[in-house]
């Protein structure tokens, strides 16, 4: 989904494969990667070629990475992903290690959440969090949403299995 959403201090927009270098700032940082569905990117290239592969037309997916207004910079890359196995939008966010604590993931998710809501129907939001992560957790209860069910993921390389929670919000 093709957008650009400002928020009082964040910008949220498309990623270009012009992004790659700033991209990898997060997904190349071990801390940041350590609850990621992902593995940890050794090189900035391998970010380019992940975004390169990014459809902004699909209706059903709206990844944006997340800028600062204040410098113009990115810091992080977070969207829904519509399922229709749960017939539910389910939230994604990373963003700079030294990004982290500042309430810039709810205010993200808040306003693309927002964004969709007024291009498509959404009957409910999920996420799912490591249980160890519990920062994670805290935004989506500022997302409104509330523990679903426990579940365990695997990263995509089978290096690592977490258990896990996922909370849920329905709307009327």
């Amino acid at each position: 989904m093709r957008a650009y959403i400002e928020t009082e201090r964040l910008f949220l927009r498309n990623m270009e494969p012009d992004d790659y270098e700033e991209m990898f700032k997060w997904c190349g940082d071990s801390k940041v990667n350590t609850y990621m569905l992902y593995p940890l990117y050794e090189k900035a290239e391998e970010c380019k070629t992940y975004i390169e592969s990014l459809d902004p037309d699909n209706p059903d997916v709206c990844d944006l990475g997340i800028g600062l207004k204040e410098t113009g910079e990115l810091i992080g890359m977070g969207g829904f992903a519509y399922h229709s196995d749960t017939d539910a939008w389910e939230v994604g966010y990373n963003l700079r290690y030294d990004m982290w604590g500042n309430g810039y993931a709810p205010e993200a998710m808040k306003a693309v959440l927002e964004y969709i809501q007024s291009k498509r129907e959404v009957k409910a939001i999920t996420g799912t969090f490591a249980i160890e992560n519990k920062k994670s957790g805290r935004v989506m209860e500022k997302l409104g949403m509330t523990y679903w069910r426990d579940c365990e993921y695997t990263k995509l390389d089978g290096s690592r299995t977490f258990k896990a929670c996922s909370y849920r919000r329905d709307f009327q």
